[in-house]
């Protein structure tokens, strides 16, 4: 099977996406509470929150963060592979899930590739949230619901194995193909990785 092509984006790159996905966002969402998927979502979520501040009173949207993997390292290879398994490295703390209840959280990610990761991160901690619901009376658990959306810079057109319910907002700052992204914080040398993004445009062009 041939190998992904690669397509290597650049910070500028990202931010400038990220500021007009941000515009999107905070016309029909206005999270309230942003919470990263490490280690990919970490750098968007920041940037993110720059361009979400609210304008009048200058707070700051606080950043949570999960790690979750579905990525698999390939012996003898750099190259990754999608796992089938969504693996916990970090969780919210029972009093972090707590103090979602009654908030708009986006769930942040850099790319949406099967849509699994994505899919495990909300329905997981939708579930947390429902069981701090039962803590709470009948009467305010409706008001206390947590609602959800999810922002990625990039979603690969293509089907999905996963599925997002159907009142969770989704948002997806580019559309690319089913293409291996590179990103900026996973480079080494970040000069050659802006050398190969302009390589990169150049050959699109071309072609």
């Amino acid at each position: 099977m041939a190998e992904c092509p690669h397509v290597h984006a650049t910070y500028n790159e990202i931010h400038t996406i990220i500021k007009e996905s941000a515009a999107k966002i905070s016309q029909s969402f206005k999270p309230d509470v942003l919470i990263a998927i490490g280690g990919g979502g970490f750098f968007p979520a920041r940037v993110l929150r720059t361009f979400l501040k609210d304008p009048l009173t200058k707070k700051n949207i606080p950043i949570r963060a999960i790690g979750l993997s579905l990525y698999e390292p390939l012996a003898e290879t750099s190259a990754e592979q999608i796992g089938k398994e969504v693996i916990r490295t970090q969780w919210l703390t029972a009093d972090g899930t707590k103090s979602l209840l009654g908030r708009k959280a986006l769930v942040v990610d850099e790319i949406d590739d099967s849509r699994t990761t994505l899919q495990y991160a909300i329905s997981e901690l939708q579930k947390d949230i429902e069981l701090h619901l039962l803590d709470l009376p009948e009467s305010e658990r409706e008001a206390n619901r947590t609602e959800f959306a999810a922002f990625v810079v990039h979603n690969k057109t293509k089907p999905k194995a996963g599925i997002l319910p159907p009142n969770v907002p989704y948002f997806a700052g580019a559309e690319v193909g089913d293409v291996w992204l590179d990103y900026p914080w996973e480079a080494l040398d970040i000069e050659e990785h802006d050398q190969l993004a302009t390589r990169d445009r150049l050959n699109t062009q071309v072609h």
